[in-house]
């Protein structure tokens, strides 16, 4: 198991908002520390099947891809009171078969745990996307920086369901940039950026 390169993540942070563009995120290299806000998506294995096959049959996906991220997650149940439960990362791998098809239908960000496979580092390269890391263990302080929850499809999925999220100033760490910067791998590219 690979561990995490720390070097380059003492840095400045990095505030972005979604929808992603591809100006700003060319401009993000592995080991960035990032604050983000505005609106993603929870998508896990289940509901990937079913946005490819809605891809590959030309049906409408239930929201544009366009500039998006999907958060590979799926949160427990929310205590009275709170807009989510629990919500970390889903080891990302897992997704990798889905995420080119993705990638080239317009996706430009996604967040999960672990390394990526060459192909999924080939196509964040060349569709200009980014992959970001979230600590798997802090959950519940993710938790905190959702404002807003919606199931938006894929009901039956449960806490696989794809979910509208609405976040401000969620902690990330860029894990995979547009030039094969790699935080899993130690390629650290442009350092002193």
């Amino acid at each position: 198991m690979a561990v995490l390169c720390y070097r380059n993540i003492m840095k400045k942070t990095i505030m972005i908002s979604t929808p992603l563009n591809v100006k700003d995120i060319i401009k993000l290299r592995a080991g960035d520390r990032v604050l983000l806000t505005g609106t993603i998506y929870t998508a896990r294995d289940m509901a990937h099947v079913r946005l490819v096959e809605a891809i590959m049959t030309k049906r409408r996906l239930p929201f544009s891809l366009a500039g998006q991220v999907i958060f590979y997650a799926g949160p427990t149940p929310a205590k009275q009171g709170s807009i989510t439960g629990s919500i970390g990362p889903t080891t990302s791998y897992r997704m990798d078969k889905y995420t080119p098809i993705l990638l080239r239908n317009g996706l430009k960000g996604m967040i999960g745990k672990g390394q990526r496979s060459q192909t999924v580092k080939d196509s964040i390269k060349k569709y200009k996307a980014v992959y970001f890391a979230a600590v798997g263990g802090v959950s519940a302080l993710l938790a905190r920086k959702v404002k807003q929850s919606e199931i938006i499809a894929y009901d039956d999925l449960g806490a696989e369901a794809v979910r509208k999220l609405y976040v401000e100033g969620f902690p990330l760490i860029v894990a995979g940039d547009t030039e094969g910067g790699d935080l899993y791998t130690n390629t650290m590219l442009n350092k002193d950026k």
